[in-house]
């Protein structure tokens, strides 16, 4: 086995459940979200510093249009130079083309970075994910999972690609604009600055609304993925139940959810843009009418108001563009945080010493005082000693809930016990590398998982470096091979997402082939031939009798008929071991395992 889970180191409370109450978590720092993005930004620090180079060379250029307005204005208009004026046109064409030649450039190259870095922060929260403790999953829905993996890595490159060039030739725009005004006039100047801290002051004002909303509309969004997934994925449940108007009902509550949160997140934002145009139109009103009088001074000329006009609304216009980017800054930082909330929980502890890949194990198991809980203060396991010789076939049985798959969930690892231990061949589990561990056990869970992709890769999913042939066999063994090859395509054949186009019997059977493929010295079957029907039972039946033969096997089974050859039965109840011993034995005391056994048979209450 090869999963990577065990022991959790989520934070109760973080999340919650789609659609749970309570208090939203609180956000993070901005700050910190921004500068644990900036190390994915460091590798394309040349191209970065080349981009900044041109947005400063169009930045530069779009102050020098205005200007050259004046210019025509003052020395050939005035004059009626025409000579002149065709030149400096001229020279003002090719000064907005360059201007819009290094926009372009920056943005392409700045879109090109963005790709790369985000491909990495993908990379890095999928990595994350698959290193998490199986606990972490319990405890979060796939739908919310996949919301951070797409929506908020979405958020983040919409900032990103687009608004990172934007942000630096906004501001870089207005100290620029703001130099050129005291250059060319200090008073018009002096008019022009009364309106930056009413703009900073208001956009802050927004900011502090706006990214509260967009975190929780992000987070709208994976209540809202969670409820489609589990929606899609049990279609059959839901039809089988006739709950098809709940579902859609649970739907639209969600969705007005997201609704709602939409509309909150962007009111405030969407208020920038029509108070900037107010205060863009006051602001040009403000220098006509004090350029102009200022003019009938002789202070300044027609040119430089026409000058002043103009960088008022460029000066306008990068505040505008600042406003405007609050909508996807603000989604980003939200999503920001959640991305790292992810990667920042801590990975299944994997301390143990390694051991040599060489070693065989001949798989003789012990369970010595084991306690576990999933919650510290509920033990689902109590104080359980049990003992499995190597090529022993150990039957656990048991009413639904009494802790059998808990057993198994122990000596996989997936959960770490509270107390006592666990030792295969006389060493701690705990001592065993999980990867090491895993190779020597398979399993066969009750509930099948069955990736897209063809039968055969399927298959070797139990051992990636098996051959076609091999694959073949064990699907022979598995008594898989018959019906695999009246698919379409055979082994070749593409299986559905989850396999929905096979039976759950069918799918069954490919289990057992991918375990019979890895070829381990234990052998965990929880359920094993729990879906399959009684004539592919009995054949099933044969192939795991000599698959286990050798092998320390752990069955798990409802059906009691199929353990009867156990070397040992343990009746586990209410997380202890109540009964041990032989099928007949248990039978003959005519106690707990007695009645499990006459109640399947004879119908009998317990």
């Amino acid at each position: 086995m090869s999963n990577q889970t065990g022991q959790s180191g989520f934070r109760p409370g973080l999340q919650r459940r789609p659609g749970d109450p309570g208090k939203i978590e609180k956000a993070l720092d901005p700050r910190n979200a921004l500068t644990r993005l900036l190390p994915y930004l460091q590798p394309f620090k040349v191209v970065l510093i080349l981009v900044l180079v041109f947005v400063v060379i169009y930045t530069i250029l779009g102050l020098v249009g205005p200007y050259l307005m004046g210019v025509a204005i003052d020395k050939f208009i005035a004059t009626k130079d025409a000579s002149g004026l065709v030149k400096i046109a001229v020279t003002m064409l090719a000064v907005y083309l360059l201007n819009n030649f290094f926009q372009a450039i920056s943005a392409w190259m700045m879109s090109n970075v963005s790709q790369r870095a985000l491909k990495q922060l993908r990379k890095d929260l999928f990595g994350h994910l698959q290193s998490l403790p199986i606990s972490f999953f319990d405890r979060n829905p796939a739908g919310e999972l996949m919301s951070r993996l797409t929506n908020d890595i979405d958020a983040i490159n919409q900032a990103v690609s687009q608004n990172v060039t934007s942000l630096l030739a906004s501001v870089l725009s207005l100290v620029g604009i703001l130099i050129a005004m005291f250059v060319l006039d200090k008073w018009l100047a002096l008019a022009s600055v009364l309106v930056v801290p009413i703009m900073f002051w208001f956009t802050e004002f927004v900011a502090r609304y706006t990214r509260r909303g967009f975190r929780e509309l992000q987070k709208r969004l994976g209540n809202l993925n969670g409820v489609m997934e589990e929606a899609i994925s049990g279609q059959k449940v839901v039809k089988a139940f006739r709950r098809n108007e709940s579902a859609i009902a649970l739907f639209c509550q969600r969705n007005e959810e997201v609704f709602r949160a939409g509309v909150s997140a962007n009111s405030y934002a969407l208020l920038l843009m029509p108070l900037t145009n107010v205060l863009g139109n006051f602001f040009v009103i403000v220098l006509a009418g004090l350029g102009g009088w200022l003019a009938l001074q002789g202070l300044v000329t027609v040119g430089i108001i026409a000058t002043f006009i103009t960088y008022g609304q460029n000066f306008i216009q990068p505040l505008r563009q600042l406003a405007n980017m609050y909508n996807s800054i603000q989604a980003a930082l939200a999503g920001s945080e959640r991305v790292f909330e992810i990667i920042d929980t801590p990975s299944e502890v994997d301390d143990a010493l390694a051991i040599k890949p060489s070693m065989i194990i001949k798989g003789h198991v012990q369970f010595e005082h084991v306690n576990f809980g999933y919650r510290p203060d509920a033990l689902v396991i109590k104080d359980m000693t049990l003992e499995a010789k190597a090529g022993e076939t150990i039957a656990l049985v048991g009413p639904t809930g009494a802790g059998k798959t808990t057993i198994i969930n122990l000596l996989t690892r997936f959960y770490e016990i509270n107390g006592g231990s666990i030792c295969i061949d006389g060493i701690d589990i705990r001592n065993i590398k999980k990867d090491e561990l895993r190779l020597q056990l398979g399993l066969v869970l009750q509930d099948t998982f069955m990736f897209s992709g063809t039968v055969m890769e399927n298959i070797r999913y139990g051992r990636l470096d098996a051959t076609d042939e091999e694959c073949i066999q064990a699907a022979k063994l598995a008594d898989a091979d018959h019906f695999i090859r009246q698919l379409a395509h055979g082994y070749e054949s593409n299986l559905s997402e989850r396999a929905n186009n096979l039976s759950q019997g069918q799918r069954q059977l490919l289990s057992i082939a991918r375990a019979i493929l890895a070829n381990p010295a234990i052998l965990i079957l929880d359920e094993a031939t729990s879906s399959v029907d009684t004539r592919s039972e009995a054949r099933i039946q044969k192939s795991l009798l000599r698959l286990m033969e050798g092998r320390t096997s752990f069955v798990i089974a409802h059906r009691l008929s199929t353990i009867r050859d156990a070397d040992q039965v343990l009746v586990i109840n209410a997380g202890e071991i109540v009964e041990k011993g032989t099928h007949q034995q248990l039978l003959d005391q005519k106690s707990f395992y007695h009645h499990l056994y006459i109640s399947q048979f004879k119908g009998q209450t317990i």
